[in-house]
């Protein structure tokens, strides 16, 4: 995951998340990467000329609900006015930039000694004081003509310093005085000050994902908070009476992958989780959750089929619910939803099955979570299957891949049910209808912790 910056201009005042999206959407635009809101990527984009689409097939296509979830997350922005917060250093990893990032202070903001050695003034040899100057320290005394100090990295440099000697390049001689092993130039291994940036210099822009880099550079400037687009909260309800929360399978019951999974990867994707519930099949219970919830997002898991204890579909339709998205011609993960169950407030329902659940975070929540807090789209990008990768006839397939030097190698183990593949990946390959053959270029969705680490990413 690659930060990256948009422009602004350098007196750019404070931006609320609906400006800040703006911004990005404008600078993708500019470089080509991005459609204006009413243009839905063609259904037909996936669909292979020897397959003739099932008229009876309703659900979305893939390309289209992964931009329906992103357009339903910028009219929440536009609609609700998530205002920027401020947020201290060590809280800010994840997030973006709501104001850009200017030099409070010149950087370095005094000439320092890039080396340790001596400071010099004027020609050698030169008598050495016998006192040396540390970094952390006051100002030190300046310097005449034919004299030296020891310095060490990061120190200040004395006045009238004409350049600093590297250890390495000194040696003394019988009177204990200094000469120069190799020829000195005026302000060698000196960084003066505001080498780096001047006072009121814009470092970042608006948009800037915050990276450990960028939380070095703002406190490095003299910041102990930035202005920042919250995270959007999240809460997850676990649904389905078959679950079981420790222990081995028994007595037909069996572990619940998503409930330990679902929050990690959701704040892998720039989300707080504010609340993760268990409620069963309990149809009253979810219609309490759903009614009482103030999140920006629920993420519901399994309960979105027309089973008898399905209650998701039921349950939105009661509170009034806006189907956005019923059903996306993925696989696994078909029987997914995104619905407007507020006006700022959305819910992705989730299959039950793990593989398929980790499909719809994919399709649903990653581009509706990525836009509310208004991090950049990573770029596309593909790579040549080093082996076929089978298809769905009309639907897009989602396969788990470790890539390999220029390759990307499919998975087994990725039927609906199962994280075996998934646990070991580096990407999703998302397969066109009707299959990849080996060797063809295949579009790859990066897995988080895949590019970025898992502490960078889970933090």
């Amino acid at each position: 995951m690659t930060a990256r910056g948009i422009q602004a201009d350098e007196d750019a005042e404070d931006l609320d998340v609906e400006e800040v999206l703006a911004l990005v959407k404008e600078r993708k635009e500019h470089n080509g990467h991005s459609a204006p809101d009413d243009q839905v990527p063609a259904p037909t984009a996936h669909t292979p000329s020897s397959h003739p689409p099932d008229r009876h097939h309703k659900a979305t296509p893939w390309p289209a609900a992964r931009e329906i979830a992103a357009r339903a997350a910028r009219t929440a922005a536009r609609s609700g006015h998530r205002a920027p917060v401020s947020v201290p250093l060590d809280k800010a990893l994840g997030l973006t930039l709501a104001a850009p990032l200017t030099a409070l202070t010149d950087l370095p903001s005094f000439d320092t000694s890039a080396m340790d050695g001596w400071a010099v003034a004027g020609p050698g040899p030169w008598d050495v004081r016998e006192e040396g100057v540390l970094a952390g320290h006051g100002e030190p005394e300046p310097l005449t003509d034919g004299e030296a100090v020891r310095i060490a990295t990061g120190a200040r440099i004395p006045p009238d310093t004409t350049a600093v000697l590297r250890s390495e390049h000194g040696r003394m001689d019988s009177k204990d005085r200094l000469h120069g092993t190799r020829e000195l130039e005026p302000g060698q291994d000196i960084r003066p000050r505001g080498q780096e940036c001047r006072n009121g210099d814009q470092l970042l822009a608006t948009g800037t994902l915050v990276t450990p880099a960028v939380l070095g550079l703002a406190a490095a400037a003299g910041y102990d908070t930035v202005t920042a687009v919250p995270r959007p909260r999240v809460e997850v309800l676990v649904l389905g009476d078959e679950l079981l929360t420790e222990g081995l399978p028994r007595d037909g019951l069996i572990r619940d992958a998503l409930g330990p999974m679902l929050p990690s990867w959701l704040r892998a994707l720039g989300a707080e989780v504010t609340a993760l519930r268990r409620l069963g099949d309990d149809a009253k219970a979810l219609h309490k959750a759903l009614t009482r919830s103030d999140a920006d997002l629920i993420v519901t898991t399994g309960g979105t089929a027309a089973g008898p204890v399905d209650h998701v579909h039921p349950t939105l339709q009661r509170i009034g619910a806006e189907l956005l998205v019923d059903g996306v011609k993925v696989r696994p993960g078909h029987p997914m939803l995104l619905a407007r169950t507020k006006e700022n407030q959305h819910l992705v329902g989730l299959p039950g099955n793990p593989l398929a659940a980790v499909s719809g975070l994919l399709t649903l929540a990653e581009p509706l979570l990525r836009t509310l807090a208004a991090r950049p789209a990573p770029e596309p990008y593909t790579l040549p299957l080093r082996e076929a990768a089978h298809g769905h006839p009309y639907d897009t397939r989602l396969i788990p891949v470790v890539l390999r030097g220029d390759h990307a190698v499919p998975l087994h183990y990725h039927g609906p049910a199962m994280l075996r593949g998934m646990a070991a990946a580096d990407a999703v390959a998302v397969v066109p209808p009707g299959g990849a053959r080996a060797g063809q270029e295949t579009e790859l969705l990066d897995l988080p912790w895949a590019t970025a680490g898992i502490e960078v990413c889970f933090t």
